[in-house]
């Protein structure tokens, strides 16, 4: 932006945003739902040509009565497809005409202090948008289910209740994230939309559901020893805290205390390390471990479950 003053920028900042808006909105949806404990509401956007609507999970969670109010003043009813707690993510289908998808990001090439609109319906005001900047990548986020959210994305583009299920898009109008949570005073969180979560919305729609797998580990991130650092060439591992009795770490001999350093080959460097691999194609496969005990590298091989969440 060399040469350009102040108003120049502010109109090249208002111009962008106004075009996600015009293009983004029309698509983006308030959502009422009514369950067992009253009423509630969050947004969604649609993803596909015959009536998909993506929004969170804690959004529907428990509903038993869900419909969809556009921009153009369509209300329509609509029944939810699938959700999956674990990513907080869920699929609704409104019964009629809906408007053109939202087109698909990509949140893996984002960058801090990239410009970014959230849209959505917080409070009950219809149609309301934010700009701000991506101010972190790579967030953890905690979901109810007690599983965390990996990469998630956090902007300083303000949400307030309401604005759940609703879109995180980029400059072009892009869908990059489903807004999920506010965290704080000029903090809101994302959900990204990337290719893990594109798999776990594809499989909401076919499906209703996603299957994972399991392997009963929990853990914790700790520093590596420096000559183990550098025989295994990573600074951190994951060190196991507890081990679940009849799980497939167990019958693996996987113990507490060990540091596990790399799961089919791909190293563990972060809590998250080993949920990240535990996805539908893992169920059942034999997968080789590599645990630091006792002063030495040990390899053993496990077989993962399919996670029961119910």
């Amino acid at each position: 932006m060399v040469g350009m003053d102040d108003d120049d920028v502010l109109d090249a900042y208002s111009r962008a945003v106004t075009a996600v808006a015009a293009s983004v909105l029309p698509s983006v949806a308030a959502v009422a739902v009514r369950s067992s404990r009253g009423s509630g509401g969050g947004s969604a956007s649609v993803i596909s040509g015959d009536g998909h609507l993506l929004t969170s999970a804690h959004v529907v969670e428990g509903a038993g009565r869900v419909s969809v109010a556009f921009a153009n003043g369509t209300e329509l009813p609509a029944t939810v497809v699938g959700s999956d707690a674990l990513s907080d993510l869920a699929v609704l289908r409104a019964e009629g005409d809906t408007p053109p998808p939202v087109p698909w990001g990509d949140a893996t090439g984002l960058r801090v202090g990239q410009l970014v609109v959230a849209l959505g319906n917080p409070l009950g005001l219809a149609g309301s948008v934010t700009a701000g900047i991506v101010s972190a990548l790579g967030r953890s986020l905690p979901t109810r289910a007690g599983r965390v959210v990996d990469e998630v994305i956090q902007t300083d583009a303000a949400l307030n209740p309401g604005n759940s299920g609703g879109v995180l898009a980029d400059s072009r109008g892009r869908m990059i994230g489903v807004n999920t949570a506010v965290a704080g005073i000029g903090l809101g969180l994302a959900v990204p939309i990337n290719p893990t979560t594109r798999e776990i919305i594809d499989s909401l729609i076919r499906t209703g559901r996603v299957r994972r797998a399991w392997l009963g580990v929990a853990g914790a991130q700790v520093p590596l020893a420096p000559a183990v650092a550098a025989k295994v060439g990573a600074r951190t591992g994951m060190q196991v805290a507890s081990v679940v009795e009849g799980s497939p770490a167990e019958h693996a001999g996987a113990r507490r205390g060990d540091i596990v350093i790399a799961l089919d080959g791909t190293p563990i460097t972060t809590v998250t390390g080993v949920q990240r691999q535990m996805v539908e194609n893992a169920i059942g496969r034999r997968m080789e471990m590599t645990l630091w005990r006792n002063g030495a590298l040990v390899d053993v091989v496990v077989e993962p479950e399919e996670l029961r969440t119910g």
